[in-house]
């Protein structure tokens, strides 16, 4: 009897496997924000050879993970000399990697062309410009980067521009009465000019005053391309409760970061700990040409064992989801990684071919077959789509 009880517990547990996969085989998953084409100059890597223990993604394990959309991060610090330029340089890597490829990823101009990209299996691939720096103060330059595939523009990296106020720099002039904060009237006209284009504005890592000014300009569904929940972890990147309304009002969708300083509040002094016994390995990184933040990443890799210890669970980051469904609804939330663009993710979520597991912990927690399809995908897809109204 004991042998038909261990027979029955088996077929349970690989029909319970069989369903969460499907569930994530059939909905369009889309990742709002990887980091890939920034890593792939840093490292000197190809994104379309395997990449295993180099990076979180490569080509070839986005189709491992079930990703169907990705839009790629085009990013550099605001120390970078002309970032425009840079912008186009990452830009070209994908298009050369596409023309490499075109059995298995498409650069799509819009929603329709998304749709058939992904109905060929193929990965159906745009940009997000990260930070407004990288338009030079040149309102053109908008128009340009939109030609080229990008469909979001953060309107701040972690430094301000001249025209609007980041969350970094915003937490450190809040009590200084003589900071402009928030977007001044080029500002309003950059907001402007992304919805007449289509272009989603991303709110990840605007200061709160460069938010609400973006919120009362735009008349488009906003995107959050990979922030968090203030009230969880107090960080000066994720979203106050306020914000997370407003977001939610707007129509638009707040996407999950998966970097754990930004899901565990406890983590970042573990990190500042492991990293300080790193240093002189980062600091030759840095001096032979690699920026920071990927000098970091680079011995996060090497010690990984050491790195995971203190990483916090994927629990965690769900819980962030929780938090908004309750507050906003199922409607607007959604996964924006920044996979490769951060030094530790969840001690589950190791590279983009564990994104399954996320399907599979949603259904578990009771979410609906529906609301998963929207978290990992839909959701983004129909803020995405309103873009093209008018």
């Amino acid at each position: 009897m004991k042998y038909l009880f261990f027979a029955f517990v088996c077929c349970c547990n690989f029909a319970h496997a069989q369903s969460y996969k499907k569930v994530h085989r059939k909905a369009i998953m889309a990742d709002s924000h990887n980091d890939l084409l920034t890593a792939s100059i840093e490292k000197n890597v190809l994104i379309d050879q395997d990449l295993k223990g180099k990076t979180h993604s490569d080509l070839n394990r986005f189709k491992e993970a079930g990703v169907d959309v990705q839009l790629f991060s085009v990013w550099c610090d605001g120390n970078k000399i002309q970032p425009y330029a840079w912008a186009n340089r990452e830009i070209d890597t994908l298009y050369a990697v596409a023309k490499r490829n075109p059995q298995k990823i498409e650069i799509v101009p819009s929603y329709d062309a998304l749709k058939r990209a992904v109905r060929k299996n193929k990965l159906a691939a745009m940009f997000g410009v990260e930070g407004g720096h990288m338009i030079e103060d040149d309102i053109n330059k908008i128009d340009s980067l939109y030609n080229r595939g990008v469909r979001y523009m953060t309107l701040t990296w972690n430094n301000s521009t001249s025209w609007a106020s980041s969350a970094m720099d915003e937490s450190k002039l809040k009590n200084d009465p003589s900071a402009k904060l928030g977007l001044n009237d080029f500002g309003k006209q950059v907001v402007n000019r992304m919805n007449q284009l289509g272009m989603m504005v991303d709110l990840s890592h605007v200061g709160e005053k460069t938010f609400w000014d973006a919120i009362q300009t735009t008349t488009k569904p906003v995107l959050v391309s990979h922030s968090n929940a203030y009230t969880l972890c107090p960080v000066f990147r994720n979203l106050k409760d306020d914000q997370i309304d407003a977001v939610g009002k707007n129509g638009g969708v707040i996407q999950l970061n998966f970097y754990s300083a930004f899901i565990d509040s406890s983590f970042k002094n573990r990190e500042k700990v492991f990293l300080e016994n790193k240093q002189p390995e980062i600091k030759q990184l840095v001096a032979n040409g690699m920026q920071k933040e990927y000098a970091q990443a680079m011995v996060v890799e090497k010690y990984k064992e050491e790195s995971l210890a203190i990483q916090p669970p994927m629990s965690m980051l769900l819980d962030h989801l929780d938090y908004i469904v309750k507050r906003i609804g199922v409607d607007h939330v959604g996964m924006g990684s920044d996979f490769d663009g951060i030094s530790a993710s969840p001690r589950e979520l190791t590279d983009v071919t564990t994104y399954p597991l996320i399907t599979k912990a949603l259904l578990e927690k009771g979410y609906s077959k529906k609301d998963v399809t929207k978290i990992m995908g839909g959701n983004l897809l129909r803020v995405m789509k309103a873009q093209q109204s008018q």
